[in-house]
């Protein structure tokens, strides 16, 4: 398996409750591919064949796969509609809920550009692989589901009254999202008791990075926070180091806190602005083939790193954030991540819907299966969840300030390693 630009996604589902799904990079789709083929079979066919030959379980789920294939193709379609059903009932026989079915109207709200204008609430979600439960990944920094007070891992029980039993997540997006200045209702399930959110959907302007020097007790440091890993995430964060090295920063502190994922080609890009050398991330398809990505010598900075991390901190932040602590090259402090280690391949169809199938399972450098797992941080500090909405909704002002329990603990792991250094330095 090849690690590309275009296909790959390591959202938390890779579905954004906005205009687009900023996680998700869209192949290319010629045509003469894109000629409609008339028989909606065919259509079921196509879907069918992806799968055959992309997923990343050979034994598809234990189901025979085979068999489905008759089944669905011995079935009458007098419409897209039909085939549309009859593809997400065969999907679901996989019971992996990061392969999914886009309708044309579905799939196209993906092609938008990841760093134009969105519109919707500013949520990501997915449906939890233990429970099934419709479960918010992370609200977007800034957009209407933040300031809402919606948190990671939150349970979406209803969306408008109607009850997400059993609802996909493409359903939920085409319930959730709307015009700007429109309403959504949402029932949330938190810590066993049941809230209720009115939120206005509104255009959203999606800014990945934001960074500063700071005076601390560990000095002068250097504090970026990435949001997500988007197709200029890189290019952001390499504006950023080199800005703050121009100020003679003796350390940084990278939050990863809330970010829910993005491309993978990004967290590896970013990767190697802090590694000279060593595997970042490694993924293995169904065939058992491993692909590797390693540092390539040009770091740009070699200063002591502390990663901030939570509950909210998914899949392109894992990879990152493993990368980083295998490599004894940040120390990570916060709470245990999210825990998605799987990788979707997004590729349009020949009527113009789309489909997004999981090829491959990535493992930190050590080998480790995050998946459903998590990365635990090398200092625990927790928050309840009062204190997380306290912080990132009423007390915004203070993330990133020494009133922000994690921050200031990074800031003292930070001072420790920054002394460390100079220790060393002055032995030799």
């Amino acid at each position: 398996m090849v690690i590309t630009r275009s296909g790959l996604v390591l959202g938390a589902t890779a579905v954004t409750l906005t205009t687009i799904a900023v996680t998700i990079s869209i192949g290319t789709h010629s045509k003469g591919q894109a000629l409609f083929k008339e028989s909606p079979k065919e259509l079921v066919d196509e879907v069918w064949q992806i799968i055959n030959r992309q997923y990343v379980d050979g034994t598809f789920n234990k189901v025979d796969w085979l068999a489905v294939r008759q089944q669905y193709l011995n079935k009458s379609y007098t419409n897209k509609q039909e085939a549309y059903k009859s593809i997400r009932e065969m999907l679901k026989k996989l019971d992996d809920p990061y392969t999914r079915f886009m309708d044309p109207e579905e799939f196209k709200s993906l092609q938008v550009d990841t760093s134009g204008e969105l519109s919707g609430i500013g949520i990501q979600m997915g449906l939890d692989e233990k429970t099934k439960k419709l479960t918010v990944i992370a609200p977007i920094e800034d957009t209407p589901a933040a300031k809402a007070g919606l948190l990671a891992k939150d349970i979406i029980t209803k969306i408008n009254g109607k009850s997400t039993e059993g609802m996909d997540t493409n359903q939920a997006v085409a319930l959730i999202r709307g015009e700007p200045g429109t309403f959504v209702n949402l029932t949330i399930l938190r810590s066993g008791q049941q809230k209720e959110f009115k939120i206005t959907r509104a255009k959203i302007e999606i800014h990945p990075v934001d960074y500063s020097q700071k005076q601390t007790p560990a000095g002068n440091i250097g504090y970026i926070r990435l949001k997500q890993f988007s197709a200029n995430a890189a290019k952001e964060v390499q504006q950023a180091v080199r800005n703050l090295e121009s100020k003679q920063v003796a350390g940084y502190v990278l939050d990863l806190r809330n970010n829910p994922g993005g491309l993978l080609f990004s967290s590896v890009e970013i990767a190697r602005m802090w590694m000279n050398n060593g595997t970042i991330v490694s993924t293995k398809d169904r065939q058992g083939e491993v692909e590797r990505e390693i540092a390539n010598g040009r770091a740009l900075t070699n200063k002591p790193l502390v990663i901030l991390v939570d509950k909210g901190s998914a899949s392109a932040s894992e990879i990152l954030s493993g990368a980083l602590q295998d490599n004894k090259r940040a120390v990570l402090v916060g709470s245990q991540t999210f825990g998605k280690g799987l990788v979707q391949s997004v590729r349009p169809l020949d009527d113009g819907s789309g489909i997004a199938v999981t090829i491959a399972k990535y493992f930190t450098p050590s080998g480790k299966d995050i998946n459903k797992a998590g990365i635990h941080p090398d200092i625990v500090v927790n928050l309840s969840d009062d204190q997380r909405q306290k912080l990132w909704l009423g007390e915004r002002e203070k993330v990133g300030t020494l009133q922000d329990p994690q921050f200031a603990k990074a800031v003292e792991v930070l001072g420790k390693e920054i002394a460390q250094k100079g220790n060393n330095r002055a032995e030799k």
